[in-house]
Formats: C-alpha cells, structure tokens, sequence
C-alpha cells in the first residue's frame, strides 16, 4: 500500500515507525492538560497504531463541533510528528509569513489553533478580525532569538537611538519579534519583514535615506546588507543581548566601534541570534561540498557560512529547493533539524538525498545540529487537550492569544495590555505587517 502524504506533498504517518516526539515531564503541562498527558504518557508504545486512536478520540469531536469554523496550523519547524498530525486534521503548515496572514485569508475561521511559537500565534492575532480567537496549544513555546529580545531590553534602547536620530531612524522588525517590537516599527514608519523578503525591505528602508535599526537577528541584519552590497563597516551591533540581558545606555561600552561608529552606521543590528543556526561553520560546508553535495542555509546563519554556502534562503525557499530538485541530487540544508528529518522523507520519496549540515561523521565537526526545543514543546496531549477543551467551552484563558501579550517561556506568566494600550499596539503592529506586504507583495 503506498504511504499517504501530506497537501504539501510531505510523507505522512507511517504504520509501525515510532512517532519521533520527545516526551514531557508531566508537571511541564498546564493542570487543564494534566489528563491527556497522564493518558498519552500510559499509551504503550508512540506508533502511529497507537496514538492516532487516541488522539482522534479527542481531535474529531471537535472537528466535527467546529466544523468550516475551525483552522489548524503548524510551522515547518514543529517537532515530533506535529506537522504531520495537524495535516492529518485537515489543517495548514508554512513558513511565519504565511501563517500571519491565515487569519486575514480565511475570515470564515474563527477558531484558530496554533502549534508553533507564541510571536507566530501573535501575528496571526494581530491580523484578525474582532469575531475570530486565537490560541496556541502550549504557551511556553518560545524563541530564543525573541527570548533575548523583550520589549523592556529593546524599548528603552530604541528610546534613546530617536532621541539621538529622529527621523532619520526606522526599526526593521524581523517577524521573529513580538507584537510590541513589531509596533515600534510601524511607529518609526518601519515595517516587518521576513528571512525571504529582508533585502526588499531593507532596500525599500534604504531608498527613503533612513538609517535602520535592525531587530533582533544580527545574522539575518548583517547578511541583508551584504547581499545588498552595503559596507559591512557600516553595519554596528550593539551589545550582545545575551550578555545585556536587558536594557543599556547607548555609550561607547554598548556600541561595537563606540558612538562614532553608530554615528556613522547605516544599520544598526540588535545583538540577538537563533541557536538552532548559529551552530553552523564554514568548516561544516566546506566537507559537504568537497564531496560533490549542494548546501543551503537559512539566512540566519552566520555570514561567512551564507556566503560559502550554495544558497541560503527562508524555510519556504528550502523546503522548494528539495520539492524541486532532480532525482539524484544530494543536497545539504543547515536549519532546523526537525525541518531536515522532515524534507529528508520529501526527498526520499523523489530520489533526492538530503541530509542536515551539522551531521558531518568527523572529530570537531559532527553532532552540532539540532530541533528548536521549544517549539517542540508543542506535543500531541496539547494538541489533543486544547481541542477537547475548546469544544467543552472550558478553555484555559492562557492559551488564548492577542496582541501585546507578553509571555514568560519558563513559568508562562503572561503580561496582557489593557483593552486600550492593546489596541495601540495591535494597529502599530498592523502598520508594519501592512507596510511590509505593499512593499513586497501578499
């Protein structure tokens, strides 16, 4: 029997192979997700003869419940079997562009959950219309590049950077940002932009003779303005945010070069950077194509592993270049490691050998990839408990997602704006997202 695959044409549950999914402790779950943790935990085995019986028991009521109203959706990135369960349920998987604007495409959803990172459910709210909700099954799924970019580090510095330049400055805010980081950019006249349209952006920032603060991705900042042939001399980091750990003065002890340099700067990048790709090494390409395979990197990556690379480009362009490629092409992609186990099986099936770019088997080279851990906090007993809870009318409110919120990834405490501050920041935030898509296009 030939296996089932996916709309998007990846390779769906498979009878008898384990489902890849590391398990939670079972006091990492919310109290309301306690249950389907302790069934799901009781399960014998994680085959999907196993779990997607129990997970319809739950899943399929409340499809049927929800009907037309209800929308599902994952990003590549997602751990486990995550992705390929929401396919499953008829729901959407993509790239963080695309799902920001589901809510915008499909106004007849009104209930939308999201199995990803909580900026990602964010955007998706900022775009939504007053009748439709937001929720996302695990809160505490994070980012460590936005973990290392809260508003109360990135707000006072930003602060100072328009007292000392006015006008002249516009935040650029990569969609890895939260809701309010996207609101200082519609209110500089910035704009959000993506890993896939960064140079448009950027070069659109250019054109109008602005001097650009770029957050949070050093990498993603630094290897736009190459690839736009600016002077990398001009490009300034300011203090690493891990070090920071917060808000500092704009002096010459924050400033890479000093104050003369960010004087002198057309972009000034926030010092911030996402684990999964900064593991990647010249070193890691250069043995991959010394043995004849093509490499392709994210754009968050370092510059000099962009620019040894063969292509670099977002999730989208990557999952492209392996739905595209020939038969018999051996290509190397540096991402996220649940995305390359998961393309791996896309080109398995077309004849194309794909293996991650960390996965070199040599002494100081092997064993450096690996998953975003906390989008892949993200598990079946949160998909099953969510759905379940939302069709009982007993959701925890936690979950429920809208503009502004602020949430800590360790404990899930969240910060929520009162209805008016809310309603500034969400239509701060619409400006950028919508400034973004007139210059580059839906």
């Amino acid at each position: 029997m030939p296996r089932p695959v996916s709309p998007t044409g990846s390779v769906l549950l498979e009878p008898g192979i384990p489902m890849c999914q590391t398990d939670l402790p079972l006091d990492w779950y919310q109290e309301e997700f306690r249950p389907y943790a302790e069934e799901y935990l009781a399960l014998p085995d994680r085959t999907p003869e196993t779990v997607l019986p129990w997970l319809d028991a739950y899943v399929r009521p409340a499809a049927d419940h929800f009907g037309d109203a209800l929308l599902l959706l994952a990003h590549f990135y997602m751990g486990g079997e995550i992705v390929k369960l929401v396919e499953r349920y008829g729901g959407s998987i993509a790239d963080s562009y695309a799902l920001a604007l589901q809510a915008a495409r499909n106004p007849q959803k009104r209930v939308i959950v999201e199995s990803a990172v909580h900026f990602m459910a964010e955007s998706i709210a900022i775009l939504a219309g007053e009748d439709q909700q937001v929720w996302i099954t695990n809160p505490k799924a994070g980012c460590t590049m936005e973990m290392l970019a809260k508003d109360y580090m990135v707000l006072p510095v930003a602060d100072q950077l328009v007292e000392r330049y006015g006008d002249e400055l516009v935040c650029v805010a990569y969609m890895n940002t939260s809701g309010r980081l996207k609101a200082l950019a519609g209110r500089t006249g910035g704009a959000v932009c993506t890993s896939s349209n960064a140079h448009l952006v950027v070069d659109w920032a250019r054109r109008e003779g602005k001097k650009l603060f770029f957050v949070p991705d050093e990498h993603l900042g630094r290897n736009t303005a190459a690839r736009l042939g600016m002077d990398l001399a001009r490009v300034v980091r300011l203090a690493p945010a891990e070090q920071a750990r917060g808000a500092f003065p704009l002096d010459d002890a924050h400033v890479e070069g000093g104050l003369a340099a960010l004087d002198r700067a057309e972009m000034i990048l926030w010092g911030s950077w996402c684990g999964v790709h900064t593991v990647f090494t010249e070193g890691h390409v250069a043995w991959w194509k010394e043995r004849g395979w093509r490499v392709l990197v994210h754009p968050e990556s370092p510059l000099e592993v962009v620019e040894a690379a063969d292509g670099a480009g977002s999730t989208a362009y990557l999952w492209k270049a392996v739905e595209q490629a020939p038969a018999g092409s051996r290509l190397v992609i540096g991402t996220e490691g649940h995305f390359v186990r998961n393309a791996r099986e896309l080109g398995r099936r077309r004849g194309v050998e794909v293996v991650h770019l960390a996965d070199v088997p040599e002494a100081g080279l092997a064993g450096a990839g690996c998953g975003c851990a906390t989008m892949s906090r993200n598990d079946p007993p949160h998909l099953a408990g969510m759905l379940d809870l939302l069709r009982r009318g007993t959701p925890p409110d936690a979950n429920r997602v809208l503009a502004g919120d602020a949430v800590d990834e360790v404990s899930g405490s969240r910060e929520r704006l009162e209805s008016a501050e809310r309603a500034e920041v969400a239509r701060q935030a619409r400006l950028a997202l919508e400034r973004m898509i007139e210059v580059v296009g839906d």
